[in-house]
């Protein structure tokens, strides 16, 4: 779970904040939770939980003795390198100060009239999908880009790549769809490994996927559907698989 720490002196502005999170956070079932929503900063550090994903809503303003809303992210950056830094100020103007620190905050809330909350709110979106880029393992996620858009699909859903119609394009399917992007089966022999198996000249099938096979009429099952098998892909299926007559 990533805990979400809030720091501000001024208590209605850390109850709008503290507020919108919650709510935020509710009716979209992220796993976070408000930690702690503290008006010092001793309060704030004596809460933080060190070692744990955190996200840190801060008061730039914040008047606290020798503490101001640089110096406790300073602390907090020094505690927890790789946390998340929001600041909340009165004064856009200061988001400079960030790079004299070194801070790398993720994002500066001006405070307002009725805009505070859904501000942190919207941040709180960003800093979500920012953190499930994070935990996504590239290897396990087959990017392509389809049309004008980027698709991003589970490793583990692909049957198997076919060369398209068109030049330099290839088909992905799975189970029950097919995308179109370009590319080559031999660059993506090369990129794939050992989980996919060159079948046939236009056919890149996933390993794990491939049932039945049909040796007589060059032919194999990978998840349900067809593919053709050529002499140098029997060859590969018998090293790779171990199978054969």
């Amino acid at each position: 779970m990533i805990r979400i720490y809030l720091c501000d002196d001024e208590e209605a502005v850390l109850h709008q904040v503290k507020t919108a999170l919650e709510w935020k956070i509710f009716v979209e079932g992220y796993d976070m939770e408000v930690a702690c929503a503290a008006a010092t900063a001793r309060e704030l550090l004596d809460a933080a939980q060190d070692g744990s994903r955190s996200v840190y809503f801060l008061d730039v303003d914040l008047k606290d003795g020798a503490w101001d809303g640089f110096t406790l992210g300073r602390e907090l950056r020094r505690r927890d390198p790789h946390g998340t830094l929001v600041y909340v100020t009165s004064y856009g103007d200061l988001a400079w100060k960030t790079f004299q620190y070194h801070l790398e905050a993720f994002d500066y809330i001006v405070k307002g009239p009725d805009q505070t909350g859904p501000s942190a709110a919207r941040c709180l979106e960003a800093v979500h999908a920012r953190l499930l880029d994070e935990r996504r393992d590239p290897a396990e996620v087959f990017s392509l880009r389809s049309g004008d858009e980027t698709r991003h699909v589970p490793m583990a859903d692909i049957l198997f790549f076919e060369t398209a119609p068109r030049a330099h394009h290839v088909f992905l399917h799975t189970a029950d769809s097919r995308m179109d992007f370009v590319g080559s089966l031999n660059q993506l022999e090369r990129e794939l490994g050992g989980r996919f198996i060159r079948v046939h000249r236009a056919y890149l099938a996933a390993a794990d996927k491939i049932g039945a096979v049909d040796w007589k009429n060059n032919k194999l099952a990978v998840g349900g559907r067809e593919c053709l098998l050529s002499r140098a892909g029997k060859a590969a299926l018998k090293k790779n698989l171990g199978g054969g007559p």
